[in-house]
């Protein structure tokens, strides 16, 4: 039987969210891009992740977010993003046991003045307040090393896995080594274009937000991965690498619009995102539409 845990070392699905034409969350837009990816198999959907515009939504849709992709995912586990405040982290945690979901994913907290010592206080305070829920912390500080780490994984069992979004495989594989690959699940939390470095390191699944558009390739990267087929993975990263340039340009202002404008191509939901978020240029959205055109004859 594939544990939650288990499901970690795999796919791990960010949402978006998608906004109708005046921009309120278009719901039912929203249950049929999740419920495709849980009908083709994909592992974890996290919904209030970054790419949902986490910061972007109130509470009340927040909680709307989760309750639609605990319906619509079929098999897949279901593990939503909380952060913002201590106290906010554990009343989201609270609301997280209720849905029923078995995880969640405690975003990396935001304050302008952080010290290594205080994101681990931030973090152990959260998981602590619910030892029924396990927790996957999201790294992006580069500073966070194996002895913080290591100190949250002996106060908090319930911390079973690493969202690790540094772009630094020499870092994490250094972590890795000290803490053990198997302490935890490990993710390459910077999406498929990055796996490949972070794999032979520790990294046993990776995040996505180019999931939401192309459920079955970035499954059949993962195979790929798993396998060791380096054919194979260099193939299907030559696809998708220009689609995760695209989201990384201009620091990442784009990140969420060229997943929805692929997804608006596809005529699932609009294109729409929320201040402060880019939007893409005409230009951008015609390079979208040729890396749709590339991916539909791969067969994706």
């Amino acid at each position: 039987m594939v544990t939650s845990v288990d499901a970690l070392r795999g796919v791990t699905a960010i949402t978006v969210t998608p906004f109708d034409g005046t921009g309120a969350p278009d719901w039912s837009g929203y249950e049929a891009i999740v419920a495709r990816m849980g009908e083709t198999g994909v592992h974890v959907i996290t919904p209030n992740g970054n790419t949902s515009e986490f910061y972007a939504l109130s509470r009340e849709e927040w909680q709307r977010a989760n309750e639609v992709a605990a319906s619509a995912a079929g098999g897949s586990v279901v593990m939503p993003g909380i952060g913002y405040d201590i106290a906010t982290a554990k009343d989201m945690a609270v609301a997280v046991q209720q849905l029923g979901a078995p995880l969640a994913m405690l975003h990396q907290p935001v304050h302008p003045h952080q010290s290594v010592a205080g994101w681990v206080a931030y973090n152990r305070e959260v998981a602590q307040s619910a030892p029924g829920l396990g927790f996957v912390l999201y790294v992006k500080d580069a500073r966070i090393g194996a002895d913080a780490l290591g100190s949250l994984f002996d106060a908090c069992p319930n911390v079973v896995g690493i969202k690790y979004a540094v772009p630094d495989p020499l870092r994490f594989g250094d972590i890795c080594a000290s803490l053990g690959a198997d302490r935890v699940a490990w993710s390459c939390g910077l999406a498929e274009r990055w796996a490949p470095s972070f794999w032979p390191l520790g990294a046993a699944g990776f995040t996505s937000g180019g999931v939401n558009v192309a459920p079955t390739l970035s499954l059949d990267y993962l195979a790929a991965l798993r396998s060791g087929d380096r054919e194979q993975v260099r193939r299907l990263w030559s696809l998708i690498a220009p689609f995760e340039k695209m989201r990384a340009e201009d620091a990442t202002a784009c990140n969420v619009a060229v997943v929805k404008e692929a997804l608006a191509q596809q005529g699932l939901c609009g294109a729409g995102v929320r201040p402060p978020a880019g939007s893409l240029s005409p230009q951008q959205r015609e390079q979208v539409t040729e890396i749709l055109a590339s991916w539909s004859e791969a067969g994706y």
